[in-house]
């Protein structure tokens, strides 16, 4: 489900329940009448200071919910990636509301200077025991505004923070959030509490200080949690530049399993926090240890400065968690439909994965895999000095059924073009793809212009923050 179709179903029924509370009063119109009394605009102050003062909270208690990382949240939008994705959006919209909200009551000064009190509607009542509260939960919730704002443009300006320091700025969210919950009870007017938005609120408000309470205790994916150890690191390669590494980790054995293309978040560093990954493998292939302990393998290429000090600080033996598995990106598709799969760089990792799944000696060939054949894309910088590739030959001629791999090597400007796609499955496409997001806007943009109505594509967005 599209993140914008969640957003605007969710926007639009607080909006409704709002107006069925306070339905416009069209007399007020025109906004000032021929006396100077400005009864219009006054009442269109109070529609927007309580509707965007609604929508704000109930975005951030969505982003509350959203931040547990719940399984069944992956099946709802498909996948923890895309739950990422509207969290984040679900937060912008949050604070894009915050400011309506702020403007709003700001302007009660400027209409009264303009012209007057007049017109100005009375005082909502507000629950008994909440008058005496009045003026701490307004100043409450000007703080918590005027923090959430920087918070806010700190996640969107990434590059003022790297993502340790940005982690531990983000933790502050839900004590925001329950600070504008409080400034929320205080100021909401009586009469909504007794209305279907009022219960709608009293339970989102009760929902979302749960899952901020579980954030400040740290245990978030706790019940998915595995103590998991280093079993071997090496380089993946010995070419030319910065090679991936290569990271088999000892999993206990009660460990759940995953299916082929899933991701983990891993823990090598509390301060540092979790980090997703791919594992690049499929069950069958990975196998267990010496001891009987599950195996998992990581390709990890050095993109950033957690990634980038991985080789030096990881050592055989070394403790790390292991949260999960999530993710739906599983190229399994319709029945029907030929599949292309695109992979850019170290977005390799997932179908890696499909491609052992496919092996005949898996024992389970077609258990998580699309069962026709498939045309795979894989864009590196350099052929020659790529750590992977010879793998991915390897996968490829062995796969069973067969996948028909082109190279498109950067290094002698041979790029891929989505356009080449056409000569794929007339009837339909489902397209998978990971990698470079710049990659990925491209093909969908493709997939719009060119494949619209006949391409399906699928991709993995790793951007968690």
């Amino acid at each position: 489900m599209e993140k914008q179709w969640v957003l605007g179903a969710f926007l639009a029924a607080i909006t409704v329940l709002w107006i069925a509370v306070s339905p416009p009063d069209w007399r007020t119109v025109p906004f000032v009448d021929a006396d100077g009394a400005a009864s219009g605009l006054w009442a269109l102050r109070q529609h927007v200071l309580y509707l965007s003062g609604l929508l704000s909270v109930g975005l951030m208690s969505m982003c509350m919910l959203l931040g547990l990382r719940q399984p069944w949240m992956e099946r709802v939008v498909g996948g923890m990636d895309q739950v990422y994705r509207l969290h984040k959006w679900a937060g912008i919209g949050a604070g894009a509301t915050a400011i309506a909200h702020w403007l709003a009551k700001e302007s009660g000064g400027w209409i009264k200077d303009i012209w007057g009190s007049a017109g100005r509607p009375a005082r909502e009542a507000m629950l008994a025991w909440a008058g005496a509260l009045r003026s701490p939960a307004k100043d409450i919730g000007e703080m918590a505004f005027y923090v959430l704002l920087a918070l806010l443009l700190v996640t969107l300006w990434q590059q003022l923070l790297n993502y340790r320091r940005w982690r531990w700025t983000h933790r502050a969210m839900p004590l925001i959030y329950l600070a504008l919950v409080c400034h929320s009870i205080v100021l909401m007017p009586a009469r909504v509490w007794l209305e279907p938005l009022g219960v709608l609120f009293a339970s989102m408000f009760a929902v979302g200080s749960a899952a901020a309470l579980v954030s400040l205790t740290d245990r978030i994916g706790r019940s998915r949690t595995f103590d998991a150890r280093v079993e071997s690191v090496t380089s993946a390669g010995a070419g030319k530049g910065q090679q991936p590494l290569e990271l088999v980790c000892a999993m206990p054995r009660d460990w759940r399993g995953f299916r082929p293309g899933q991701f983990v978040f891993l823990t090598f560093d509390r301060v540092e926090g979790a980090h997703p990954f791919t594992i690049a493998g499929a069950p069958e292939t990975l196998g267990c240890n010496a001891r009987g302990e599950p195996l998992l393998r990581f390709l990890i290429k050095p993109l950033g400065d957690c990634t980038t000090a991985l080789s030096a600080l990881l050592h055989v033996g070394q403790s790390v968690q292991i949260e999960g598995p999530y993710g739906q990106f599983d190229a399994i598709g319709e029945a029907g439909r030929d599949q292309v799969w695109v992979a850019g760089g170290v977005g390799i990792t997932p179908f890696i994965a499909f491609l052992e799944a496919r092996q005949p000696q898996s024992g389970h060939v077609h258990a998580h895999s699309h069962e026709g054949e498939v045309w795979m894309h894989y864009c590196t910088r350099d052929a020659v000095g790529d750590a992977l590739l010879a793998r991915v030959r390897q996968l490829c001629e062995q796969a069973v059924p067969v996948v028909h791999l082109t190279v498109h090597d950067a290094a002698v400007g041979d790029f891929f073009a989505p356009e080449s796609l056409e000569q794929h499955g007339a009837c339909g496409l489902d397209i998978w793809f990971c990698g470079p997001a710049g990659l990925g806007v491209v093909l969908k943009d493709a997939c719009r212009r060119i494949g619209a109505g006949r391409w399906r594509l699928h991709r993995e967005l790793f951007a968690m923050r």
